[in-house]
This record gives structure tokens, sequence and C-alpha cells, in this order.
């Protein structure tokens, strides 16, 4: 399967897209005034214990508490930090995150209760597990863990993992082997996908860098005051580079040339044998257009997907859970019903498959199914569900079908889904449907104006927008708009107009 990493880098955003097959099956976006904080590392104190909830609320600098609960809560961290300081500098290493392995809860929620493991006031040093979704604040963690391209230091347990993606044994008894033979005790590590085939050598290298970056996190830790940020995980580039450029990428593609050589210094560093791998991209045509991943986009944020045969799916995202409604549509099949409506189904498998990776939706996911009276036929349907979903790297929990032809699925939730990070709820409607945010928007001129440079470069340039839009480029992004009339070699002038719908604008050079 041929799969490239595409990366789309400006002054004001970074995107980056997972490319299988032609067919983009990931988005990732940082924008440089909402930076990503999960993998952050805080020094935060207990606002509030609730016994009740075996969980409690930490100041940690943001503007909503972050969420700590009980299984979550390090009990050996002193025994930890005290085993470092008796450590000379030479003895010990280095750091970096989470993926490819269950989380680990060390204890059941029965052995140990929260009112007895932190109390209120108390200063706690803590680490991001999830972004804050929607009305909800981060979910932070104790157990901390830091990632490195071919490790994950876990300094709070003593553990060994391997990722489940490895699959040969005789490879994975070798590198536990070798953690086993080189790490220090009470540490953890997992091993990442990327450090298959690697050597002793490496593995110990980016071993020693993670175990000095820990301890240099925490003499931070000590001085610093709380609540603040003690670690700043990297941008969404490099952890691009580190987390998804493995030996199964056939090419990483990117279009700033700043970017471009930080990548290439990062590689050099961790794997110089991917060096090859990284283009440049030079093309005239914006990368994202070039690859067709900006259509992919705008069809992620609407509701009707169409399948290839005339049927369509339906996902409909709610408060507590998202469902997928599955129809024959324009699709009349040429022998008999059952045949035309199992079609659909493997069919509408498929692209539910790719949505749910794209659009990155979470939590409780219900597919309506079209009917079919054969129990055969509903267990193929299954089967192809679950194995369209082994790509998928979010944990899946899938139930089978039931007589009403549904299936209840669950999809491990990390981070924002691509509708609530790019859409922002819609204020012509109550709240009912979802706009493209004003930032969007205003991204999406910019990237006009990008795209048409041979027709705008040295002229003047009137956009016109809505009145919020144009405030807001004239405002808060004015900085950009600045860099793109230097960039341009033009002059930009914006004009407001109530009038216009917030998604619609016009630019005219004159």
């Amino acid at each position: 399967m041929a799969t490239e990493l595409i990366i789309n880098s400006t002054f004001y955003e970074t995107r980056v897209a997972v490319v299988e097959n032609g067919t983009t099956a990931e988005f990732y976006v940082e924008r440089h005034a909402e930076q990503n904080i999960a993998g952050n590392i805080y020094k935060g104190r207990v606002i509030r214990v609730l016994p009740g909830m075996q969980a409690a609320f930490v100041d940690i600098g943001l503007e909503k508490a972050g969420f700590l609960y009980v299984s979550d809560v390090c009990d050996q961290m002193d025994d930890i930090a005290n085993y470092f300081k008796s450590r000379s500098p030479a003895e010990t290493l280095d750091s970096t995150m989470q993926e490819e392995v269950d989380p680990l809860h060390h204890g059941s929620m029965n052995e140990k209760h929260i009112e007895d493991c932190i109390q209120e006031g108390q200063e706690v040093l803590v680490q991001v597990s999830k972004e804050p979704l929607g009305s909800k604040g981060a979910r932070i963690t104790s157990l901390i863990s830091i990632p490195g391209r071919h490790l994950v230091l876990m300094p709070m347990v003593d553990h060994i993992g391997v990722s489940r993606r490895i699959e040969n044994e005789k490879e994975r008894k070798r590198l536990k082997d070798i953690i086993i033979n080189i790490k220090p005790s009470p540490c953890g590590f997992i091993v990442r996908t990327a450090c298959e085939g690697e050597e002793k050598e490496k593995i110990k290298a980016e071993m020693e860098f993670l175990l000095k970056l820990w301890k240099n996190i925490q003499k931070q830790g000590e001085n610093a005051p709380a609540p603040s940020l003690v670690y700043q995980d990297l941008d969404i580039t490099l952890r691009a580079v580190r987390d998804l450029f493995t030996q199964e990428v056939d090419r990483l593609i990117i279009d700033s040339e700043k970017e471009y050589e930080k990548v290439l210094n990062f590689i050099d560093t961790f794997s110089p044998s991917l060096k090859s791998s990284v283009v440049l991209y030079e093309g005239r045509e914006p990368i994202f257009d070039a690859y067709g991943i900006e259509m992919e986009i705008q069809r992620a944020l609407g509701k009707k997907v169409w399948l290839k045969s005339g049927g369509y799916i339906v996902i409909e995202t709610t408060e507590a859970l998202t469902s997928i409604d599955v129809n024959t549509g324009r699709y009349v099949g040429c022998r008999n019903l059952e045949e035309t409506i199992l079609k659909t189904n493997l069919e509408a498998v498929k692209e539910i498959a790719c949505q749910l990776r794209l659009r990155n939706i979470g939590g409780i996911i219900i597919i309506d199914f079209i009917d079919m009276e054969k129990e055969s036929n509903r267990e193929k349907v299954f089967q192809a569900l679950t194995e369209a979903l082994k790509n998928d790297k979010s944990k899946t929990n899938i139930l089978r079908m039931s007589e009403l032809g549904l299936i209840e699925m669950t999809r491990k939730r990390t981070r924002e889904s691509i509708g609530r990070v790019l859409r922002e709820p819609c204020f012509y409607c109550d709240g009912e449907g979802y706009l493209k945010s004003k930032l969007t928007v205003c991204y999406e001129i910019l990237r006009e104006l990008q795209r048409e440079r041979k027709e705008f470069f040295g002229r003047s340039i009137m956009v016109t927008a809505h009145s919020a839009i144009a405030n807001l480029l004239c405002d808060e992004e004015s900085n950009n708009v600045e860099k793109m009339e230097e960039e341009l070699q033009a002059r930009i002038i914006i004009k407001g107009d109530p009038h216009l719908h917030l998604e619609q604008y016009e630019i005219v050079p004159f």
C-alpha cells in the first residue's frame, strides 16, 4: 500500500495529511495561535478533590482546570524522584510519548482512593493526555510518558512494552531483551513501531537522551511555580515526523523550505536512512490541491457522503454519540434486492472506516446498515468492518450486528474531530448546524491569495467579506495580512459587508 505524508506549512497554520493509495486517510491541523497541548507537562495545584467521582481538578494555568482521575494518579512519584536524584548525570537518560499499546493502570480502583492520594492545595507534576474536548477541560495524568522516535519513556512505572504493530515474535523478544539489559530500574519503556530492526547502540543512545530529558524536566519542575508549563511537546511538523513517518511511509512531502530543513535536521539525529524519502514540494499549485486533499477535507465537513455505486451514508454527531445511516440512494442493483443491499452495505463499510479516521470521530458510534434477511450477509458486513478498521491507530471495540441491522462500536477519542476544529456553531440557525469558523474563512482567503499569486502579484487587491471576517483580518490577523502583502508585493484592502454570508468573500485585483 503506497503511503505518503503531506505537510502544508504556512506562517498561520500547519496541516498534515496521511495519504494511502491516493486517498486521504488522516488529517491534522495546528494553528499557531491555538497550539496543541497534548503531551505538555505542567506543574499544577490541586483545587478540588471529588471522592464521589474518584477524581480531582487541577489548576495547570489553562482556561479550564485539568481533570485527574484516580487511575492516573502515580502513588510512587516520590520514590522515582529520589531515585533520579541519587544518580550521577552520566548514569541518567531521557524521553517521549504514549501510543500503540493500551494505557497502563497500575492498581485497581478498589486498591486506592483519590482522597488518600492527593489533597487540595498540593502541587503535582502532570501531563496532558487528552486535549480539552468541547466544554470539558484537559484530561491529565501524573503517570508521565515522554515519547521519542523509537522509545517511550515511562519514568513512573517499571514496565516494558512492545508495540502491537511489531508482529514478528522473534523481533519482539530481541527488542525486549535489549531494553531489559540496558535500562536502569525502576523506570519503564515502550518500544515503538519505528524501532523494528534498529541496532542496540541506536536504541541505547535514544534511551540516554530520554532519561536526560526527564531529569531536566524534574529540575525545572522543582523550581517552577504552580501553575506553570514545565515541558512543551514538539510542534506538529516534528510530531508528524516522529509519530507518523515510519518505514511504512514511502515519502514525506513538504512545501516549506524552512520546515524542510528542520525535518532533515531532526531525521539526521534519529533516522538518517529516511532522509532520501523527504521531498521539498516546489510545484506552482498548492500542495493540498495537487494531491486532492483540499477536496477531501471539504467532503469530510459534510453530513452526506456519496458512494461510487450511487448509495450514500449520512453522518450525524450529537453530544452523546455519532450515528451513521447507510442508504441505497440511486443504486438499484441488477439482480435481487438482498444482493443490492449487501453490495451497498459492503461498499459503505470501507467508506465508514475511512471517514472515522479522516474526521477523527470518537466515542460511541451507531451504524444503521440497510436491513438484510440472511444471517450470513450480516456476518459478512461485520467481518468487513472489523478488517477495514485494522489500519486505524485509535483503539476500536465493535459489537456484532443486531437484529435491527445496527452495529454498535466505540473509538478512542484523543483529540477534537475535524468538524469541531474547522467549524463553529452556526449563529444563523441558533446552534442547530455548523458554519466554517471565522478563522477558517480568513485562512481560506489567504490561501486563495496564494493560489492566484500570479494574477495578484504586484497589484492592489480588494477583499470583500462579511464584516466579522473583515474585522478579524484587520485586527487579530493583521500581521498575517501584512506578511501576505510582502509575499505578493501587493496592497491588500479589506472591506466588510454585513449583508454577505459569513462564508462568502470576493477577491478582486485592480
